[in-house]
């Protein structure tokens, strides 16, 4: 017992230093930097070391109590067993919210360790000393959460230890994604917090011209990388694990996500005009904000208890933290804003809508409307609860109403974007530039009329996924002819592969979408059903015994080859029916096969649904080539520039490749 009461005080313990460590490390810098004192602000750096290691001791000390069943602290009475299998043993740190704040804290403490090491030798520079400032205060922040509100070692209350532990959520403990999923997009989600931490430096600072940018475009990129591939990692654990046969459905907590990655992706475009023509300023210090922002936001709607949602966590006291953290935020950068206002007017201005500045500022309006309907439709339930004391519910009708034409004009300054030049273009050039573009559109357009495809919003989909497709290769082959390899480096052409990847989940999701085919069929043993081209056998149906479940699994034959087995599971401890379907994939379609209440393996009934649904692993090659271009567009271009109130080395600024 002495060792299990040690892991809740060390816990403490780690977590007390961490919050004075971060605490301190800001004061500290803040005296420093108005007392212009270089020697005073190195040392500030063991505060950040300080603050790291009870992070890391915090996660430490709770995953050592979970491996070894501590059933002193309440929370690994909340999601430990002994029936759990060590994977998702460990997975449980981030499977309820009080630890989840912890893979969060931590994640957080590495990125402000990674910014101190990083600029270690540029500390006395105010604009790094004030960003380190922002990064200790939310750091400070959430060591306060993980301390009061969300505390993870609190001792449990329960008197039979043994009897009261469930075990994780039953959908957290049966797919190895819950291993990949919340951490990654938490990686995405913490680390737009260094490219606000430099924005409000720069604000303080007033140096607001482009030398900001240099040190947060690429933190900002890979922010955006790690939040795109944790979004299509919980669309494809949603797939493979809820048995509804789709990967989004605007649940709340998915909304959450998708905020930020829209107003990130905007930033991400409109910061090259700001640093090509020193222009949109405010815009994009607006984006920032309100990307890290809806990150508080979302963490709020996730961790509050006040949305109902499969991902969402339970009812706690964290909500009015986090609300109040979003209000102190917002308030707080747009006076920093306002005040600056002097200092952020644009030396100069769009000259063309005809442009790429043009087209950049277009595709931000639009995704800025884009994020404006998302949040209006996640939030409104709330505000009417609260104002009417009534529920209502804003369902998938209106999310797909409003953002099927958004999304289709968004596909179409794809293809046109990369053909303009800066400043104005000519009919004569873009005619030139989008001839083979709008071929391959056309192309793709009569492919998907000869496939069977109808239907108007999807075969203009699939004719503008086409024609962005093109522009995006049509700009990648020019420059690997001229570069060779070195062509697909910098964030023009990096930026191309993201949009071939982006491009190829929107026309999974068109054809998804529209074209599933779904029928249910009641099946003895041996017994075979055609649909769809397909045959079904329904080989075996029998109960099976697990050490944490019971269930029903049927051994399904599909086309007289591989059997294929969904299965439906209770588990003991939650009393809670889980659905766990059987895909057969490849790159033309999915067949999806569920097992349905009814079954019953002591008649050989087995009741499944079928669902064959056209390109869905499309989605999944996508975001492998979102990642894989975020990362080529991290690597130098070819041209350099360095930018207004740099603090750093010269960086890459692309240039248009001769001819494109």
């Amino acid at each position: 017992m002495l060792a299990e009461g040690l892991n809740g005080l060390l816990g403490h313990t780690a977590l007390i230093v961490g919050f004075a460590a971060s605490l301190f490390g800001a004061l500290a810098l803040i005296a420093a930097i108005r007392l212009g004192n270089p020697r005073l602000i190195r040392t500030v750096l063991p505060y950040g070391w300080l603050a790291l290691g009870g992070a890391v001791l915090a996660v430490v000390v709770m995953e050592r109590g979970l491996i070894n069943r501590d059933w002193e602290l309440a929370y690994v009475q909340k999601v430990g067993s002994y029936d759990t299998p060590a994977l998702f043993n460990f997975t449980a740190l981030w499977s309820a919210l009080e630890g989840s704040i912890l893979l969060w804290l931590l994640l957080l403490a590495i990125y402000t360790a990674v910014i101190m090491r990083r600029y270690r030798e540029r500390l006395t520079d105010p604009l790094v000393g004030w960003a380190l400032v922002v990064m200790f205060i939310v750091t400070a922040f959430f060591f306060f959460l993980a301390l009061g509100p969300t505390d993870a070692f609190k001792p449990a209350t329960a008197p039979n230890f043994a009897m009261c532990c469930k075990g994780p959520n039953p959908l957290l403990q049966n797919h190895v994604l819950v291993l990949f999923h919340p951490p990654i997009l938490y990686l995405g989600y913490v680390g737009f917090t260094v490219p606000f931490a430099f924005a409000i430096a720069a604000l303080v600072t007033g140096r607001v011209g482009e030398g900001w940018l240099v040190e947060t475009r690429r933190w900002a990129l890979f922010a955006w990388g790690f939040l795109t591939v944790g979004i299509v990692l919980g669309g494809w654990w949603s797939y493979e694990v809820l048995g509804w046969g789709g990967v989004w459905g605007w649940d709340p907590v998915e909304n959450a996500s998708f905020l930020p990655w829209l107003t990130g992706t905007a930033y991400i475009h409109s910061v090259m005009v700001q640093e090509r023509r020193g222009i949109l300023r405010v815009w994009n210090l607006s984006l920032l904000v309100a990307t890290f922002s809806l990150t508080i936001l979302g963490t709020f709607l996730t961790r509050s208890g006040v949305v109902n949602s499969v991902h969402a966590f339970s009812d706690s006291t964290i909500g009015p933290f986090l609300l109040g953290a979003f209000g102190v935020v917002v308030l707080v950068s747009l006076g920093l804003i306002a005040w600056r206002g002097d200092r952020l007017r644009s030396p100069g201005a769009i000259d063309s809508p005809l442009s790429r500045e043009g087209a950049f500022l277009a595709n931000n309006v639009l995704l800025a409307l884009f994020a404006f309907v998302i949040l209006l439709g996640t939030v409104f339930p709330l505000i009417v609860e609260a104002k009417d004391n009534r529920k209502i519910a804003v369902g998938s009708p209106f999310f797909d109403t409003m953002s099927q034409p958004i999304g289709l004009v968004l596909l179409f300054l794809m293809a046109i974007a990369p053909a303009l030049p800066w400043r104005k273009a000519s009919g004569e050039l873009l005619r030139d530039r989008l001839f083979w573009p709008a071929w391959c559109g056309a192309g793709t357009l009569a492919v998907a009329v000869f496939l069977g495809a109808t239907d108007f919003a999807p075969l203009l989909a699939f004719g503008f996924a086409g024609f962005a497709g093109g522009a995006a290769i049509r700009q990648l082959v020019l420059a690997t002819r001229r570069q060779g390899y070195r062509g697909f480096l910098g964030r023009t052409n990096g930026g191309m592969v993201v949009h071939l990847g982006v491009i190829m989940i929107a026309v999974a999701l068109a054809a998804s979408n529209s074209y599933t085919r779904t029928a249910e069929f009641t099946l003895n043993k041996g017994e075979t059903v055609s649909f769809a081209g397909h045959t079904f056998t329904v080989e075996n149906v029998y109960d099976f015994t697990t050490s944490r479940s019971v269930g029903i699994k049927a051994d399904i034959a599909i086309d007289g080859g591989q059997a294929y087995s969904p299965a439906i599971s209770k588990y003991t401890a939650f009393g809670m029916d889980v659905a766990t379907p059987s895909v057969k994939s490849s790159f033309t379609k999915d067949i999806y096969l569920t097992l349905e209440a009814g079954s019953k393996p002591s008649t050989g009934l087995a009741k499944i649904k079928v669902f064959i649904k056209p390109m869905v692993v499309w989605m999944w090659v996508g975001g492998m080539l979102c990642a894989f271009g975020t990362v080529l567009a991290a690597f130098p271009g070819r041209f350099r520039r360095r930018p207004t109130d740099a603090v750093s080395a010269p960086v890459p600024l692309e240039e248009e490749v001769a001819g494109v």
